[in-house]
């Protein structure tokens, strides 16, 4: 899928040095976008990513749990560029900072070391808002914009074991729906993304026979497709949505669309 509104719209995307944040800005690169890409330091794949990516691109590295890194990594990408059409929070703790057999083995929750679970929750929750925070006004201004935040699938939100990570995008996708609404009316459409079961990244464990608690694992690449539609004017005015990247049809993007399907009971 290619669109011509792609052509120098700038990207700002967390995480972008590995995994789906790799994937989608190398999508994004090749349709044509400037991006800027965060990692939480300076890193030997922050730097392969940023020079894979080439010329209209920036890698800043940035801890989105700080606020004054957040800020700073939204000012960089507007004094770059001279704007920000989209961002995408895709930057993320998982579960191996809890247990290296996460998907193995269990771990209660009252078993997680604190320290850890607090940084997975700063990350994935604090880090979208934060991120999302110092963006929203530039974007007002120019009356544009498209916040996309990755999530993951129902099952893992409430998953034994699967807890401080699952219950973090849980929270993601409740923001998201309110994100959506406060900007309504104002040009600026908020989405969830997310691959539809776990990927081949490296919040999995590395294993001869790595897979997800559901047997599967999808590529990286499932998420480009459906990330240069929501990056695209073809999705304007589409907002609080929720899309599931592995069943994504470039002719029929409404086939992925999962909003509106019967949730897991969580209270």
């Amino acid at each position: 899928m290619s669109d011509a509104s792609l052509q120098g719209r700038v990207v700002l995307i967390t995480g972008g040095s590995r995994g789906l944040g790799r994937e989608m800005a190398l999508a994004l690169a090749d349709a044509g976008a400037k991006l800027a890409i965060t990692g939480a330091a300076p890193s030997d794949a922050l730097a392969a990513t940023l020079q894979a990516l080439g010329p209209g691109a920036i890698a800043i590295p940035a801890d989105v749990s700080d606020p004054d890194a957040a800020a700073a990594a939204v000012a960089k990408t507007i004094s770059t560029f001279g704007r920000l059409d989209v961002l995408i929070n895709n930057a993320g703790l998982g579960m191996r900072l809890i247990s290296e057999t996460f998907n193995t083995k269990a771990t209660k929750f009252w078993e997680a070391a604190p320290d850890a679970w607090a940084r997975i929750v700063d990350t994935n929750v604090n880090g979208p808002f934060l991120m999302t925070r110092a963006a929203v006004p530039h974007m007002l201004a120019q009356g544009f914009g498209k916040i996309i935040n990755i999530s993951t699938s129902d099952q893992t939100m409430v998953r034994q074991g699967y807890a401080p990570y699952g219950p973090t995008k849980a929270f993601l996708e409740a923001a998201s729906r309110v994100w959506a609404a406060d900007l309504a009316g104002t040009g600026i459409d908020v989405n969830v993304l997310l691959p539809g079961g776990a990927a081949d990244t490296d919040l999995l464990p590395p294993s001869p026979n790595k897979k997800g608690a559901d047997g599967n694992l999808l590529p990286p690449s499932v998420m480009r497709a459906p990330t240069l539609w929501l990056a695209s004017d073809a999705s304007n005015g589409i907002t609080g949505a929720r899309y599931i990247a592995r069943f994504w049809q470039d002719d029929n993007p409404d086939v992925a669309r999962d909003d509106t399907a019967e949730k897991p009971r969580i209270m």
